[in-house]
């Protein structure tokens, strides 16, 4: 951790202006399923051996058997999720999550600020990190309200939100420098 030995005068205003260039350089943070994260129009069995073979968080690449140009956007999956539709109901694991951690983030930031010598940059995907992982916490434990009978007797499970896993594995995180 940095601590600062700073008395005051030119090393003090010297010093501040270093804490601040870091933190300039930090950008823009955004977690949850960026750009180009999408659902391949396969076979659910399909999904569920790449991502099993590619453990690969986030991977979109076509897998064996998808059909090219034929896909959804896991953003739109996930607001359907999030706000409900006429036929699905409402499961906010999204809003949910940022009810209960969002107030521990300011504090995580000026933490990994002071740890990373406040390199903006690298505090903020340090965070992101730990915001992505706490959305997939919040996808995994939301289970209210319960799936329809149909549903899981179709899906042969009574897990809300995860049926292949497609949308868990997409959850990410980025910096991207300011515009």
């Amino acid at each position: 951790m940095a601590k600062l030995k700073i008395g005051g005068g030119a090393k003090l205003e010297a010093e501040l202006r270093r804490i601040s260039e870091g933190c300039k350089r930090g950008g823009i943070l955004r977690v949850g399923f960026l750009s180009g994260a999408t659902y391949p129009d396969k076979p659910k069995a399909a999904i569920k051996a790449a991502y099993g073979a590619k453990k690969a968080k986030g991977d979109q690449s076509p897998v064996a058997g998808s059909t090219a140009g034929n896909t959804m956007n896991v953003a739109s999956v996930a607001f359907f999720q999030e706000y409900g539709t006429g036929t699905i109901p409402a499961r906010p694991f999204f809003r949910n999550m940022i009810k209960e951690k969002g107030k521990e983030w300011g504090g995580a930031i000026a933490t990994a600020l002071v740890k990373s010598d406040y390199d903006g940059k690298q505090a903020l995907d340090v965070v992101g990190a730990g915001i992505a992982g706490q959305l997939r916490e919040s996808i995994i434990n939301t289970n209210s309200p319960a799936l329809a009978e149909s549903t899981i007797r179709r899906k042969q499970s009574a897990k809300a939100l995860v049926e292949t896993g497609h949308m868990l594995a997409s959850v990410d995180h980025e910096v991207k420098d300011r515009s």
